[in-house]
């Protein structure tokens, strides 16, 4: 199979990626007005724990999908087969994951009391197994996955506009959120035949999968607690409110993990075919420019959103959050946690093999997520929950760094912080003063980040930066060719 452009793929997962937020953040302004702090709670708390069915229906499958088929793209037979076993046991733990979910609503009464809101958003269960997402990203066909999503997206916020126009309208807004999200993997069936035979293949067998899966499926349960943890303890402990409020403080920090993560998401599917076909040089050098790529990313812009935390919040979200903006400050550093983690976890770890290591620093940051919430959550509410994610993350990330020293201790050494750290300040120093002109929260935003990232990337280029001069050259370089073309 004809390798795809790493540089095309990110682009086009950046673009996914950001959608799938953007989707939200256009919308949000609005609905959180509409549905305020407690409609908004409602919806993200029967997210989160729909997330649960869906992590014990997938299996772990998304994340060793794309390795699995990644390793024999070449053969479509082989390619197929693999296809086939993960889907059959992906709709096979769907059933089971709906079963689990009907006793849950007969059983337990909050959930009972808005049962028509869990079973809607209960249909991504359905619409994430027939996806095969997996395939799709472990054949690079970013591009495809891109355009159909926009698609359903763009429709999704028209509907949002024209449906929604009161607080008790949260159940539609639940419905819409789902369409957004994956109801277009409807397609990715009829879409499959290109790469796959949908017609048996025969000589399956499951059990060769079962091994992996559960290790995968460990990862996921460890994670899926950790990411949603945080809402669904508040909306048992705290109410929906404090739901709504620390949704609206995750919402940028969750943009920006998106275009973060975005390079080391498409890196997967191309370093495990490296470790396979053993082109250990090409791996550590893809590895080294992602750690380095995030770096130079998530680290400005972490300090800026920390820094315009409010009048991020107040755009978004109105003054009616003003209980977001503690939480979202102290939450901004995991944006440069879980870059790094994706690359040392995913893009290290997986290919080689290694997951078992993911999993035990997944597990580590759960319990202590589990275990600060606990004791946070009742006496700081959305703001405890965030400290339970930060420390959580970076729990995560330390015991990663400690097991990967040998492998990538010269990867981290050889990043210019000096360089990064200089840059920040100078950048900081140049916005600073915007907060106190009172310009409004679009405006204060809009002068304070040209200023803060132009000068920002200003003193990196001033003082060499490797990867930000690689990128500078490669879109100077592009420029000319298109005007040559032209001309």
């Amino acid at each position: 199979m004809k390798q795809k452009s790493i540089k095309l793929n990110f682009i086009m997962n950046a673009i996914l990626t950001i959608s799938g937020f953007l989707f939200p953040l256009i919308t949000f302004p609005y609905i959180s007005r509409v549905l305020l702090p407690e409609g908004t709670g409602r919806v993200n708390f029967a997210i989160s724990l729909i997330n649960y069915f869906i992590m014990f229906a997938m299996m772990g499958i998304p994340t060793y999908g794309i390795r699995a088929c990644a390793q024999v793209r070449d053969d479509k037979e082989k390619l197929s087969r693999t296809a086939h076993e993960l889907l059959f046991i992906n709709l096979i733990m769907s059933v089971l994951a709906y079963i689990l979910l009907a006793g849950a609503l007969l059983f337990i009464p909050r959930l009972f009391e808005d049962r028509l809101l869990y079973l809607i958003i209960s249909a991504s269960i359905l619409f994430t197994a027939i996806g095969m997402e997996w395939l799709f990203k472990a054949l690079e066909e970013y591009t495809y996955i891109t355009i159909r999503s926009l698609v359903f997206q763009a429709i999704s916020i028209i509907a949002m506009f024209l449906l929604v126009h009161e607080k008790d309208d949260y159940v539609i807004y639940g419905a819409i959120s789902i369409v957004a999200a994956s109801a277009s993997n409807v397609l990715n069936l009829i879409h499959a035949r290109k790469y796959i035979f949908l017609h048996p293949v025969g000589n399956y067998n499951l059990k060769r999968h079962f091994k992996p899966v559960l290790v995968f499926f460990a990862m996921a349960c460890a994670t899926t607690v950790y990411t949603n943890l945080d809402n669904v303890m508040l909306g048992f402990m705290k109410g929906d409110v404090d739901v709504g409020y620390y949704n609206a403080a995750v919402k940028i920090k969750t943009i920006l993990v998106a275009i973060v993560t975005s390079l080391g998401n498409v890196l997967l599917p191309r370093v495990s075919y490296y470790v396979q076909k053993k082109q250990y040089d090409e791996f550590k050098r893809v590895c080294r420019k992602a750690i380095n790529f995030v770096f130079v990313g998530a680290a400005p812009l972490s300090l800026y959103f920390i820094l315009y935390a409010k009048n991020g919040v107040y755009l978004l979200s109105g003054t009616a959050y003003t209980g977001s903006i503690l939480p979202m400050q102290i939450i901004m550093p995991t944006v440069l946690l879980i870059g790094l983690t994706g690359i040392m976890g995913i893009q290290v770890l997986v290919p080689l093999g290694k997951e078992k290591i993911v999993l035990y620093s997944e597990i580590a940051g759960a319990v202590t997520d589990l275990i600060l919430n606990w004791l946070l959550i009742p006496h700081l509410g959305a703001a405890g929950a965030a400290i339970g994610t930060l420390v959580a993350e970076f729990v995560v990330f330390l015991f990663q760094l400690i097991v990967l020293r040998k492998e990538l201790g010269d990867t981290f050494k050889s990043i210019k912080y000096y360089k990064i750290i200089l840059a920040m300040m100078a950048g900081t120093a140049a916005c600073i003063w915007v907060q106190f002109l009172n310009l409004g929260n679009f405006i204060s935003l809009l002068i304070s980040a040209v200023l803060f990232f132009g000068v920002y990337y200003g003193v990196m280029m001033l003082l060499r930066e490797e990867l930000t001069c690689d990128i500078t050259n490669q879109m100077i370089t592009w420029i000319k060719s298109r005007i040559m073309k032209r001309a």
